[in-house]
Parts: structure tokens; C-alpha cells; sequence
């Protein structure tokens, strides 16, 4: 981890923390990894992502085995099919906001310009968080997720006064979250009004590079 010049902030979530080059009002990026994945997976984008970012990698606090943590449990029943804790989601996302203000008052950010990256679990609370908190994030970039509904709520008259630019991508060939959800949670979005920026790949559930591009290039546009 030298090649990423990693520093330590006081947070009370494990971490990942790459600052920025620029000395103040730096651009930070947020990233949550998914189920069963660490803080490192997603901290590896970090050394191609430009650095005027400032990189914080939050680790989920639900230890699954080693080096192996999830945002909130997911269950399976044969009668009931799969689905997740929406409590301990809603925790989850109280936790990492906390964190997010914690690091704000620990790193001279820009707070206009802070965005949220999330893949699978991660980017399903990445929404949520985002859109719930459009004064506190910029920019949400969804990998391979969709909207909970159990975990946020969007205004009844479908109007927008302050909104996240959104980028979201999926595999067409995803087998752990299918591409459909994925659509839908496109369509609900542009139905209340969000501009998204949305793009599917010939992959599973995971990042080809061509996503990685596309992502890349949208937050160049906006962060």
C-alpha cells in the first residue's frame, strides 16, 4: 500500500485513506466495497483516479470471515427466497454519514464536491445515502446495484430541488443482482426527475475495464 501514500484518519469504521495532492479543498471520494469484500478492493482503483481526489475506503463492520465483511446480513429461506436486513442497512448508513462527517472535519475537503462510490451492497447504500443526503453528496456511481426501497424513500411529489449527478453501470450477464433491477431502479430514477447516466456491459458482477473508463470519465465531469 506506499504506492498510495496511506494515511490513518480518527474514524471509528476500519480504513483505507489516500489524501489528495492539493492542500486544501480537495475533492473526496468515498468508496464502499460489497458483500463479503474488505476495504482494499476498491481502494485499488485509487492509483489510477486523479490525484486531486482525496480516497476514503470504508470497511463494513459485520465480519463474515477473514478479510471478509458485509453492510448488513442477507438471508435465504427456500419458502421465502432472499432478502436483507433493512435494520441493520439503515444503521449502516447512520454509520457511514457519521463517518463521512468525521473524515470532512478531518481532511480539508471540498464539501460541494464529495462523492460516493459503492459496488453490489455497497452501491445499494450508496443511493440510498445519496439521494437521502443531496446537500451532503455531489455525485453517487453505481457498480452493479439498485435502489432498496426499504432504505429510503424519495419525496411524494416527485420534484427534485437539490440532486446527486448519478452514474450508474450493471453486467448484462450479472447473476448475483440481475441486470433488470438494475433498469427498474434507472426508470424509478428518471421518473422522479434525476439525470442518470447509465450504462450495461457484456460482463457478470464485476468491473471490466470499459466500465472503469466510463466511470473514470464521469467523475473527471463532475467531482
Amino acid at each position: 500500500m506506499e504506492q498510495y501514500n496511506v494515511q490513518k484518519l480518527d474514524l471509528d469504521l476500519a480504513h483505507l485513506y489516500r489524501p489528495s495532492r492539493l492542500t486544501t479543498a480537495s475533492p473526496l471520494l468515498v468508496l464502499l466495497h460489497g458483500y463479503g469484500s474488505n476495504k482494499e478492493d476498491l481502494f485499488s482503483f485509487a492509483q489510477y483516479l486523479p490525484e486531486e481526489l482525496s480516497v476514503l475506503a470504508l470497511e463494513a463492520p459485520i465480519a463474515l470471515g477473514p478479510n471478509s465483511f458485509a453492510w448488513y446480513d442477507i438471508y435465504f429461506e427456500p419458502n421465502q427466497g432472499k432478502w436483507s436486513d433493512a435494520d441493520q442497512g439503515k444503521k449502516a448508513l447512520t454509520r457511514i454519514t457519521t463517518n463521512i462527517e468525521s473524515a470532512i472535519k478531518q481532511i480539508d475537503v471540498d464539501c460541494s464536491r464529495i462523492s460516493l462510490l459503492g459496488f453490489s451492497q455497497g452501491s445499494i447504500l450508496s443511493l440510498a445515502l445519496g439521494l437521502s443526503n443531496p446537500d451532503l453528496i455531489k455525485n453517487i456511481i453505481v457498480l452493479s446495484g439498485y435502489i432498496n426501497h426499504d432504505l429510503m424513500s424519495l419525496e411524494a411529489d416527485g420534484s427534485v430541488k437539490v440532486a446527486p449527478n448519478i452514474f450508474m453501470s450493471h453486467g448484462t450477464q450479472d447473476q448475483v443482482i440481475p441486470v433488470t433491477w438494475a433498469r427498474e431502479s434507472r426508470d424509478f430514477l428518471i421518473k422522479h426527475k434525476y439525470s442518470v447516466d447509465y450504462h450495461e456491459f457484456p460482463v457478470g458482477h464485476g468491473v471490466n475495464p470499459e466500465n472503469f473508463a466510463a466511470f473514470k470519465q464521469f467523475l473527471a465531469q463532475y467531482a
